[in-house]
């Protein structure tokens, strides 16, 4: 069975600007303005979304009703949660490095990259089996845990994919492996 999968990362938020983690935060109202004027996307037989306003706002903004999907949730990141990346890596810059440099760390309290790619490819492995064409709106640590599921690199390949706000990952599935579209 074919399944064409679509992944939307949502649109900039002041924390994206400030790099900052983020909270459950609200877009830049110029970016509700640019994803309103990006391109139609196709016809889709499910369009889901993750539970984040910014992501929900972004499907909104796209024209596209979308389901909520919890597996789509941003990557947790503990307490680090709203505080400022720099201010990390002064404050705790052996914890930082380790969290950046190991899937498995999860010096925050939250998530590890090990857990949320396989969070992520067990709902891409659904989707396979499902077929058809499938939007989904979440963010850049989704779609790179995507994209290095895909292309069955290491985990420490995380880093070197750069997923910007509104982007379009395409990939696709004939049921028995996905494929990155470019």
């Amino acid at each position: 069975m074919n399944t064409r999968l679509t992944w939307i990362c949502h649109g900039a938020t002041a924390a994206s600007r400030k790099a900052r983690f983020p909270l459950d935060e609200r877009l830049e109202d110029k970016t509700l303005d640019k994803a309103g004027k990006m391109a139609a996307l196709p016809q889709a037989e499910r369009i889901v979304t993750s539970p984040a306003l910014r992501a929900r706002q972004t499907a909104t903004a796209l024209g596209l009703e979308a389901e909520i999907e919890q597996r789509l949730a941003d990557c947790d990141n503990g307490r680090w949660a709203g505080r400022p990346i720099a201010a990390i890596g002064t404050e705790e810059p052996e914890n930082l490095m380790a969290w950046m440099s190991d899937p498995k760390a999860t010096p925050h309290g939250g998530e590890n990259f090990l857990n949320l790619r396989r969070r992520v490819s067990g709902w891409m492995d659904e989707q396979s089996l499902l077929g058809g064409h499938v939007i989904a709106i979440s963010h850049a640590a989704v779609i790179r845990a995507a994209v290095a599921h895909v292309l069955k690199a290491p985990l420490a390949s995380f880093w070197l994919v750069d997923i910007e706000p509104l982007a379009v990952v395409r990939m696709t599935s004939n049921g028995q492996r996905w494929s990155l579209r470019l």
